[in-house]
């Protein structure tokens, strides 16, 4: 069995000599704080970028916060592709802040603009507020491309764990007609399934990990209420129709509760004809993506993913 990347092990480290409670342990507003503050100690230095700007979409109830990143080395009057980025977090946590790193990146590997979206969180919100929130704000950027100097012909969504499931879920309704089109989806050690019944959540001692079971029961419990763990917009696996969805990269980690469902839903993905990158990094946990300043792997994983992104948009011309 692989052994954990050392910058993970570092990081966990790190974690247990600061004292830093269980996220499951906290109230949701102390739980967001706690998480956002492990910027300064997590995220790098921020690179410079052609633009950055906050914006606000109308959402169903009242504006949503968006981001919008421009790509270093992009001409200004060129209508950039677009990523629509939905930040992770068990639904609970997590902001723009905390993913500006992995946004800017993202936009500068691509050559691209990236939006991401800061929807509303449970357990103020509960489910389908976030899924509302993540269809409203891709609705406004298509509609609004041409304002917003993005090329509405060539959209993307992506996100990490619970910014993939969001993000799989776009690519469901885009497919279907009810929202926009997209032609790519970037899901990020996604969650697809709310059973917690995978090998990964019992194959090792998730107690030490951030993402512990404790604290995806707390995401859930405060997320979705009993009749909707089966929900295809809440479950994205659960969904009867995979044929005809946008091309994916998706991402899994070994140290990661959530490893199988992901693979799981790759599969499922393949299986129905639909053209898939998927990278499993076994060395790595849940998480490590934002954990740039001290895991030299998240910029790996970020540069792939921004490659696939690339290389998406740019076949589409």
């Amino acid at each position: 069995m692989t052994t954990l990347d050392p910058d993970n092990q570092r990081v966990l480290d790190l974690i247990k000599a600061s004292g830093r409670p269980p996220v499951a342990s906290l109230a949701p507003p102390e739980a967001r704080e706690v998480y956002r503050a492990g910027r300064r100690f997590f995220q790098p230095d921020l690179p410079d970028m052609a633009e950055v700007r906050d914006l606000v979409a109308p959402g169903p109830a009242g504006d949503i916060p968006l981001r919008l990143y421009r790509g270093i080395g992009t001409d200004a009057a060129q209508m950039l592709p677009v990523l629509v980025f939905y930040h992770g977090g068990g639904y609970v946590i997590g902001d723009l802040d905390t993913h500006d790193y992995v946004c800017r990146k993202l936009a500068n590997v691509a050559r691209c603009a990236v939006i991401a979206v800061d929807y509303r969180l449970a357990p103020e919100h509960k489910f389908p507020a976030a899924v509302q929130d993540a269809a409203a704000a891709l609705r406004f950027i298509v509609t609004q491309a041409a304002h917003l100097g993005v090329d509405a012909t060539r959209v993307a969504v992506g996100g990490d764990s619970a910014g993939g499931n969001l993000s799989a879920n776009m690519a469901h309704f885009a497919r279907d007609g009810d929202e926009p089109k997209i032609i790519f989806q970037m899901l990020l050690y996604p969650g697809t399934d709310m059973s917690m019944s995978q090998n990964s959540y019992k194959n090792r001692d998730w107690r030490q990990y951030p993402l512990s079971i404790e604290a995806i029961k707390y995401f859930l419990t405060h997320y979705l209420n009993d009749k909707d763990y089966t929900d295809p917009r809440a479950a994205p696996l659960m969904a009867k129709n995979f044929k005809g969805l946008a091309d994916a990269f998706v991402l899994t980690a070994g140290y990661d509760p959530l490893a199988d469902e992901g693979y799981e839903y790759a599969k499922k993905l393949e299986a129905n004809g639909v053209r898939v990158t998927f990278v499993y990094m076994s060395d790595q946990m849940h998480g490590f993506l934002t954990l740039g300043k001290i895991v030299r792997a998240a910029d790996v994983a970020l540069e792939m993913a921004g490659a696939a992104l690339a290389h998406a948009f740019f076949r589409s011309t």
